[in-house]
């Protein structure tokens, strides 16, 4: 298992424990940012995306930051960049 597969198991572990998580998808987008000056610091590039009640009524702005708080323990270490979709269960399309 390589150290980015590593850290999203942890990502995921984490987002589980603050979300009632009803989908979740984490990609390491790291590769398409090789030669990047932020990828010497050995932090990787994700793009998460997530479902959760939480997120009801919440602003754009305000869902991001729970994420980040969620994942804070990981920043600026593991991860360098994240692009985060975060949606409430009535905003995604059956």
């Amino acid at each position: 298992m390589s150290i980015n597969q590593l850290r999203i198991a942890a990502f995921d572990e984490d987002l589980r424990k603050a979300f009632q998580v009803q989908a979740l998808k984490i990609e390491d987008e790291s590769h398409l940012h090789a030669g990047h000056a932020g990828a010497a610091s050995g932090g990787g590039h994700f793009r998460l995306e997530i479902v959760a009640p939480e997120f009801m009524g919440l602003s754009l702005v305000a869902r991001h930051r729970a994420v980040y708080a969620a994942l804070n323990r990981h920043i600026p270490k593991e991860i360098h960049a994240l692009t985060i979709a975060a949606l409430a269960p009535d905003e995604v399309a059956v």
